[in-house]
């Protein structure tokens, strides 16, 4: 029966199985920022940041002598006084070649319901100055590490062949040291460490717009899901290298202000992920219910609001049970356990509800579809509302060929003995041929 009344309950139902989904969404996300919150300090102080290796520096620095005059007066005399100063200079330098070779293995780590994308990292670089001043003077090369706090395991900083690192002080997360140089001289400075990082990791050639000569940079991963941080160059040439990439960025001379990066891939958060599905969970919830109430409407049967309130129920269990699971099991795992038990508990009370047949095959197949299938698309990143769109569509495609023929006003006045409003069918045709009367004329007795 088609009631008000009816209709009031399955709202107010719906309505309270919502702000549920609304609670549990929200517990979810603050869930979620809490252990985000703890995991990061500590993971922080495990494994590091993200990193952004700067090209070391190379500052010249070099004395003119210059005359002073001094005018004294000394009683009734002026005393002029010569003396000659030294001026210091300073300047600083882009290397003439660069050669970098950096390694990135994927470490991911799960803590709660927060992935964390770290790695590590082995870096080699050689770089090479020019001397085209025409002083000799002292070359200051400096080198400042990715994350002042960060473990450099092998640390060395070698400048023409000799290892400098066992005399090298690290101070404000940077080392330097200095050597002579001659007008032409040529200095070569190689630095290899190894390390761990978080998130991202990114080269920076410059401080601003200027000339890269000779640059090479070569990258290798043990992924292949590759990512580019924004405002960074893509490499030059990339290449598949077994489970990884291998990627070159090489320039003769460029101008740039621009570096090169990798962004870590990252996993699906299960906190977010059940988050979300909370608060989404209204829409399938209202389509399988408005399907349920239409079968039930062609079936001739009574779908009274307390069902609806126990098919809510089972629908919020999936999300409830997903939700205190997915930090304790693999995400696939809970995923599917929470599936199977919010359609054993459907099922099962379909069945004592209508029969086995319409709890297995319309119930059974309507949950699969609007709480499992619309789920399923939250775990690929930009189709839940294409999935949104689609099934809103075919639902409504579904309910207009199956309700086309119902006597709604048959439905609001308490008929429910006929729900379909079936075509006029011609009366038989007669053996002698056409009858234009169904009642013998007046006067006339049949034979």
């Amino acid at each position: 029966m088609l009631g008000a009344g009816r209709i009031a309950a399955y709202l107010m139902i719906f309505g309270a199985t919502s702000m549920c989904w609304l609670v549990l969404g929200n517990t979810m996300t603050h869930r979620t920022s809490t252990q985000s919150s703890k995991g990061d300090g500590e993971v922080g102080q495990l494994w590091g940041g993200a990193h952004r290796q700067a090209a070391p520096g190379f500052t010249f620095r070099w004395t003119t002598p210059r005359e002073v005059v001094e005018h004294q007066t000394q009683g009734k005399r002026d005393i002029v006084i010569t003396r000659v100063v030294q001026d210091t200079h300073e300047r600083t330098s882009m290397p003439a070649s660069t050669d970098v070779n950096v390694g990135l293995e994927l470490d991911e780590r799960l803590r709660g319901l927060v992935w964390y994308a770290l790695y590590n990292v082995a870096f080699d670089g050689t770089w090479s100055y020019v001397h085209r001043e025409p002083y000799e003077g002292v070359l200051a090369v400096g080198f400042a590490f990715p994350d002042p706090d960060g473990i450099y395991d092998g640390f060395k900083l070698e400048v023409n062949g000799v290892d400098h690192s066992q005399a090298l002080r690290p101070m404000d997360g940077k080392v330097e040291t200095q050597l002579q140089v001659k007008p032409g001289e040529k200095v070569v400075v190689h630095v290899t460490y190894k390390t761990r990082g978080r998130d991202t990791w990114s080269y920076a050639p410059t401080t601003g717009v200027d000339t890269l000569e000779k640059f090479k940079l070569t990258m290798h991963t043990n992924f292949n899901a590759v990512d580019f941080p924004t405002w960074s160059l893509s490499p030059t040439h990339k290449a598949a290298e077994g489970k990884g990439m291998a990627m070159t960025w090489e320039f003769e001379r460029a101008v740039t202000g621009r570096g090169m990066g990798m962004v870590m891939p990252t996993r699906i958060q299960p906190g977010e992920l059940a988050a979300t599905l909370a608060f989404s969970a209204p829409i399938s919830l209202f389509f399988f219910l408005l399907l349920m109430w239409v079968l039930a409407v062609l079936r001739g049967l009574d779908l009274h609001p307390i069902n609806a309130l126990f098919l809510s129920g089972a629908f919020f269990a999936f999300h409830l049970l997903f939700g205190y699971s997915v930090d304790h099991l693999a995400l696939p795992l809970a995923f599917g356990l929470s599936a199977v038990v919010s359609m054993l508990l459907v099922v099962s009370y379909m069945r004592l509800v209508v029969g086995p047949k319409f709890a297995l095959v319309q119930a059974g197949a309507a949950q699969l579809v609007y709480l499992v299938g619309f789920s399923l698309a939250h775990f690929f990143e930009g189709f839940t509302g294409l999935t949104v769109t689609v099934l809103a569509v075919l639902t409504l495609f579904l309910l207009m060929q199956l309700t086309g023929r119902i006597k709604w006003g048959a439905l609001e006045g308490g008929d429910t003995s006929s729900t379909r409003q079936d075509p006029p069918q011609p009366p038989p045709a007669h053996p002698d041929g056409p009858v234009t009367s169904a009642a013998p004329l007046s006067g006339v007795q049949p034979a």
